[in-house]
């Protein structure tokens, strides 16, 4: 992960994170296809792989803190919202 700051104008600083996700979203596509959509769900199930910057931006929004999710009902939706299919490793709702 590589932080970058900048300041677009003089009155603005701006800290940009930047992940490189490409081996973990590989990763997440290979769980994804090799798990059986009926198998049943458990309370330790893996649902989801998510990059560090990514859950910086969670923490951000209010949905987590630290790792711990405080928002469930803004979680899920996170996870069902088809913009960010790419971190599940494997299917259905949550």
């Amino acid at each position: 992960m590589t932080s970058i700051a900048h300041m677009p104008d003089a009155d603005t600083f701006v800290v940009e994170t930047q992940q490189d996700t490409s081996a973990l979203i590989e990763q997440n596509k290979a769980l994804y296809n090799q798990t059986d959509e009926k198998a049943r769900w458990g309370v330790w199930t893996r649902i989801a792989s998510i990059p560090l910057a990514v859950f910086q931006e969670l923490n951000k929004r209010g949905i987590c803190r630290g790792f711990h999710i405080v928002d469930q009902k803004a979680m899920k939706a996170f996870l069902n919202d088809p913009e960010n299919r790419h971190f599940r490793v494997r299917p259905g709702r949550v």
